[in-house]
């Protein structure tokens, strides 16, 4: 018990949390990179192949790394591999394959945007189905002040205008990873999450190196550069996924989805230092998106009966 406390401890679910964050809004200055070097033609097929591979380097960091720690080969038990291809279905294929399609036929900020409102599934999702917490006024305010953040970051260039292939696709995607997030939380109570983590990746992206083989995709992986880009990809994924399920293994859904509205943010910044593109984002949109999500992740984490 005493060892499991760190994981619910406050200081340290924020600061894990927000390395998750930072290391997810990486990805799209990283993921941009890698299309100018490895992909011939940027179209789908390619691009699904490029996450397929990204995704299948994830599953060797992530069992390599914990097989050493832990001394022993870690492999999901005979009974829970159902559990983990349901997790790679939600967590990887569906949500990938409905945000790539989507995000083909969106702008990036809209796509931002409904990629931002998957906290608010998610805690649905736990409150309302699955009953692994309660619905809360606190819980509202948090991700509505959350959310706010992320319009502010994303207010130039936002209009109103919806399609289905666009923006309903990247919606399907966004409750997609929210039933993921809480199926970890449920199925972690029989396997370990990092373990889960690991092996839905090599089922999920399996699966698209499979469909974007199949459908003419192309991936040229050449210099020194590219396989750097590449390897950090996966792990950032091998990592923050694992960090982020151990988290949810421990912690109410709502406690630790909240910080998701960080990441945007986080993926701003980190475009305006690597990618030449401008994002139109001005510092004062950026404090002010801070300030509104920084409040309603400090409104959801607030106990007055935690020291």
């Amino acid at each position: 018990m005493e060892k499991n406390k760190i994981f619910t401890n406050v200081f340290f679910v924020t600061a894990a949390a927000i390395l998750c964050c930072a290391l997810w809004g990486s990805a799209t200055p990283f993921i941009k990179i890698g299309y100018s070097l490895m992909l011939p033609d940027n179209n789908t097929e390619s691009i699904m192949l490029f996450a397929g591979i990204r995704f299948f380097l994830a599953v060797i960091i992530t069992v390599m790394i914990y097989s050493v720690a832990r001394r022993k080969f870690l492999f999901p038990k005979r009974e829970n591999l159902s559990k983990v291809a349901t997790v790679a279905s939600f967590q990887t294929v569906i949500q990938y394959i409905f945000f790539y399609i989507g995000l083909a036929n969106t702008t990036g900020v809209k796509g931002t945007v409904i990629s931002g409102s998957n906290t608010f599934f998610a805690i649905l999702i736990a409150s309302l189905i699955f009953r692994q917490e309660k619905l809360t006024l606190k819980k509202i305010i948090a991700c509505i002040l959350g959310f706010s953040g992320i319009i502010v970051v994303n207010l130039k260039g936002l209009d109103l205008n919806m399609n289905f292939l666009g923006d309903g696709f990247v919606l399907f995607s966004t409750v997609a990873y929210a039933i993921s997030s809480v199926l970890m939380k449920r199925y972690s109570k029989h396997e370990d999450p990092v373990v889960i983590s690991g092996y839905q990746f090599i089922m999920g992206g399996g699966v698209m190196i499979l469909v974007g083989f199949a459908l003419g995709g192309v991936v040229t992986v050449q210099g020194v550069k590219a396989v750097c880009v590449l390897i950090y990809l996966a792990f950032l994924s091998a990592v923050a996924y694992s960090v982020w399920g151990v988290l949810l293994k421990h912690n109410p859904v709502s406690r630790v989805t909240v910080f998701s509205f960080m990441i945007p943010v986080f993926g701003v910044l980190l475009s305006n230092l690597l990618l030449t593109e401008n994002s139109n984002v001005s510092p004062a949109n950026l404090l002010v998106a801070l300030v509104l999500i920084c409040a309603g992740i400090t409104i959801l984490n607030y106990n007055k009966e935690r020291k």
